[in-house]
């Protein structure tokens, strides 16, 4: 099995990988038919990719994709016709060997480039963490003699995005005097607890002040 350089060199001239935009296992593949280092005076891009995928030994069995991807690139160069074969020798004497460096840290820069965009493209559609908060908001009564039901119920009546309410039980204060204790989950871009404490005082005729028992990041 070997490489058709040709056809490979023609495809790198424009391209960074065999397939897509990072290594894959269709460039392992291609990499194995090819088995050495290539001519870079022949085949300038075809080496360039060559060192590249090189770099990446290790991760070869972990790299993605397929391996079909580099199959029509395997398969030996045809024969050059001997005129062909001359004028190839002729130019291989009148090689710019400054101008390969040059043609490797350019496309070196064009590899760098794709590799930011590729990964700013990832993170772009990674999920954006949602900052949550668990809270347990205390709300006291004016007297002993103050609806809690109905208390509790002008509480729950509050409904805004990213914010659930949860559990509650009722606390002795003292005097035959209850508070209520209730659990709310906010998110904390949308729902602020000093907001919400003034819509809860809002309910004067049961409520005669509120406070944070606990808040804790969840």
């Amino acid at each position: 099995m070997s490489a058709n350089l040709t056809k490979l060199e023609e495809h790198l001239a424009a391209r960074s990988y065999v397939e897509g935009y990072e290594p894959s296992q269709a460039d392992v593949h291609v990499f194995a038919a090819i088995g050495s280092v290539p001519d870079a005076t022949k085949n300038p891009h075809v080496a360039r990719w060559y060192k590249h995928i090189k770099s990446y030994a290790s991760e070869h069995g972990s790299l993605p994709g397929s391996s079909k991807g580099g199959e029509s690139f395997i398969g030996g160069d045809p024969a050059p016709a001997p005129a062909a074969a001359a004028a190839a020798e002729d130019e291989d004497d009148e090689v710019d060997l400054f101008g390969s460096d040059e043609e490797e840290d350019a496309e070196a820069e064009r590899i760098k480039a794709e590799r930011v965009a590729a990964y700013n493209a990832k993170k772009a559609n990674k999920p954006k963490t949602i900052a949550k908060s668990v809270v347990i908001l205390e709300v006291k009564p004016w007297d002993d003699e103050t609806d809690m039901k109905a208390l509790e119920d002008s509480v729950r009546s509050i409904e805004q995005e990213g914010l659930v309410w949860g559990a509650s039980k009722l606390v002795a204060v003292g005097f035959g005097i209850k508070k209520l204790q209730i659990t709310l989950v906010i998110e904390d871009e949308l729902v602020s607890l000093d907001d919400l404490q003034e819509k809860i005082a809002e309910f004067e005729d049961y409520v005669q002040s509120t406070d944070v028992a606990s808040m804790q990041k969840l």
